[in-house]
């Protein structure tokens, strides 16, 4: 299609939407491009409507598509948007909101011939047109060549069958520092300030930042909404005066101009000649949420209290979120808050992952595989679905497992059963019934026995590891911290002092002290009220539950204070952690000679010797009365370091625990089945 010099001569351009000819601003070739370089800053006219349109540049412009030079109309495509905003072209659309082409002739076509071309096509749809502006161009010789079929990539309503077509229109805008390079670079330094966990999802936000070229569009033309707080005077003619809004004042508002009246004026004047108009537009729900922290710390509100509150509170610590919407609710909340506030909304941003089908698909109604929260929460318990949820790490997506529901049923249950035990302890009367809550304190002081020293020592070192974790906002690290070691604490230090706690004889007849007794009992009450506050907010209803027998009448669990590390420490009195886990191996053998010998685990254990690791020896020395006890060692308990024991298997790790000898007695006689 040729556009024409002054005299004539004529520039050919390749296009898919000859039927815009007459809403061409410019043409646009690339800066680099050596063919158009001498034309740039002349001028041409369009065919058939002999339109003055300038020869610009832009890097938009792809040399190796077509000719490499195109006419920018508005709008034909998005490309033509940022052409017609870049270079600060004039703005003719042709295209009216039903798709068809404009019924009135434009006033910037003024040639005769070329109205006449345009009177043609007023009304006909956009494939109509095009056929009328072809054949005219074929008539008049400014066609070279026959058109070519071609698929044009275009966008279509989701539930229709014709083309999108961009239409102009009034519309309300936020600087978001798309077309403010200032504003842009300001956003940026915003986002280095932020804390965002994880940290790799910041470049997410600098990527969108980086990558904006327009400002903010916050209006819609939709019926429920916040609306824009305007009117417009109607002037003599019956139009609106938009260059001229009226505002109400801040004391009137929220209000709702198409109800509202402006000041001056009565409900008689809308809509009329000398009165006012409303503004109909509302604004964009992301408008309205972008502002949420100045809202709930009640920003701007005039009483002193108020005013204390916002003073206070903002900016905020934490937005936790998805990572799909860091380009939209997390930006607009930056800019929001940089606009207004001049600083950043708060100083740290979670991001979450998906949540996946069993499938490894990101869930969503329209895949239909969207599970209702209802219904796992129904068949395993809301601590259970909590569990899983905060087992996903942040920035990770989180596949639906069953599996890790039941895991959390599983340990909330245990936590119930353990808690349950340790206070019913000393309690019980002869039917085992507890008929009081709690009112539980225990003394670090108190806890005097090696074995139960280094279970406050390992909880010292849980608690701090955990607190960590949490201020690095490492929800799940500190889930799989607390968690491994309540395991630990059931499983090993339970099953090693349960006896001891009751105060009831061993093996061999021998009564522990009262000392040890209360050692025992207090390392468990410190260790069960430390879970229930660990575990709180990961299993909110069992934590509660177990708190309220630990502590009935001191209110939720939840308002409670986070474990601290000095008392478990002052309890641990220097031991290590260590012992603990040496315990554990040496009953974990004890116990194997019963499971290789099939047979019960009450079954007594008439002698045994064991062998250890040099670093180890001592640990199981320090708590060989509780291991046997464990492990109902009713005879000679022998422990020698592995490097010096003959029957040492050679090949087994030297950190292990083995059994060198063991003899087992006869198993407990099976009560008949009633």
């Amino acid at each position: 299609m040729a556009f024409r010099f002054e005299d004539g001569t004529p520039i050919y351009i390749e296009t898919t939407r000859p039927e815009l000819l007459a809403a061409c601003t410019s043409l646009i070739a690339n800066p680099n491009d050596e063919r158009y370089k001498q034309y740039f800053g002349q001028e041409v006219y369009s065919p058939l409507f002999k339109v003055k349109v300038p020869i610009l540049a832009h890097p938009a412009a792809e040399m190796d598509k077509g000719a490499g030079i195109a006419m920018c109309c508005t709008f034909g495509d998005v490309t033509d948007v940022e052409w017609w905003r870049d270079l600060k072209l004039p703005t003719r659309p042709i295209i009216q909101r039903n798709g068809r082409i404009v019924m009135d002739t434009p006033d910037w076509i003024t040639d005769p011939a070329g109205r006449e071309v345009f009177a043609e096509t007023a009304g006909k749809t956009t494939f109509s047109a095009r056929k009328v502006i072809v054949d005219k161009l074929r008539e008049s010789g400014d066609l070279d060549g026959e058109p070519t079929p071609t698929k044009r990539m275009t966008n279509f309503y989701e539930k229709g069958d014709k083309p999108l077509e961009i239409v102009t229109s009034r519309q309300w805008y936020l600087k978001n520092g798309g077309t403010d390079e200032k504003l842009n670079a300001e956003l940026i330094e915003r986002g280095k300030e932020l804390n965002f966990h994880p940290d790799f999802m910041r470049v997410r936000y600098e990527n969108w930042v980086h990558g904006l070229n327009g400002d903010w569009l916050i209006s819609r033309q939709r019926f429920f909404g916040v609306p824009f707080p305007l009117w417009y005077p109607v002037n003599a003619s019956g139009e609106p005066d938009y260059d001229h809004p009226i505002t109400p004042s801040e004391d009137r508002l929220p209000i709702d101009p198409t109800i509202d009246v402006p000041e001056g004026y009565d409900e008689s004047q809308r809509n009329v000649p000398g009165g006012f108009t409303a503004e109909k537009d509302i604004m964009d729900t992301w408008a309205t949420s972008s502002v949420t922290p100045q809202i709930v710390t009640h920003w701007a509100e005039p009483d002193e209290a108020s005013q204390a509150l916002f003073k206070s509170t903002f900016p905020m610590d934490l937005r936790p979120q998805g990572q799909d919407i860091i380009r939209t609710w997390l930006f607009s909340t930056v800019d929001r808050a940089h606009l207004e506030n001049k600083c950043l909304p708060w100083a740290h941003a979670t991001l979450s992952g998906w949540i996946l089908d069993p499938d490894h698909k990101k869930m969503s109604k329209s895949k239909g595989n969207v599970v209702v929260p209802n219904e796992p929460i129904e068949k395993f318990g809301a601590d259970a679905v909590r569990y899983w949820a905060a087992a996903a790490r942040l920035g990770l997506d989180a596949t639906y497992d069953i599996g890790q529901m039941k895991i959390g049923r599983r340990l909330a249950i245990k936590l119930l059963n353990a808690t349950k035990f340790a206070l019913a302890i000393g309690r019980e009367d002869e039917n085992h019934h507890v008929g009081e809550a709690a009112e539980a304190s225990w003394n670090p002081a108190d806890v005097t026995e090696p074995l139960d020293r280094a279970a406050m020592a390992k909880l010292a070192l849980v608690v701090r590891q955990a607190t960590e974790a949490l201020e690095a906002y490492e929800h799940s690290k500190a889930l799989e911290v607390i968690e491994s070691y309540f395991w630990q604490f059931c499983d090993d230090y339970i099953e090693l002092v349960k006896n001891r706690a009751y105060g009831t004889p061993d093996e061999q007849g021998n009564v522990p002290s009262e000392k040890a007794v209360k050692s025992a009992r207090t390392a468990l009450g410190l260790g069960l009220d430390a879970f229930a506050r660990l575990l709180a907010p990961y299993l909110p209803y069992a934590s509660e539950e177990v708190w309220s027998w630990m502590h009935a009448g001191s209110g939720s669990v939840h308002r409670a204070a986070w474990p601290v590390v000095n008392p478990y420490v002052e309890a641990a009195t220097g031991a290590s952690p260590e012992l603990l886990t040496w315990a554990g191996k040496a009953v974990e053998q004890l116990r194997k000679i019963k499971s290789e010998a099939k047979v019960s685990m009450k079954t007594p254990i008439l002698s045994v010797a064991l062998s250890a690791a040099s670093e180890g020896v001592d640990a199981i020395h320090a708590a060989l009365g509780d291991i046997a006890q464990a492990g109902r060692v009713v005879g000679k308990f022998d422990l020698v370091a592995k490097h010096t024991a003959e029957s040492a298997a050679e090949d087994a790790p030297e950190t292990e625990v083995a059994v060198e000898t063991s003899e087992l007695g006869e198993p407990p006689v099976k009560r008949p089945k009633k």
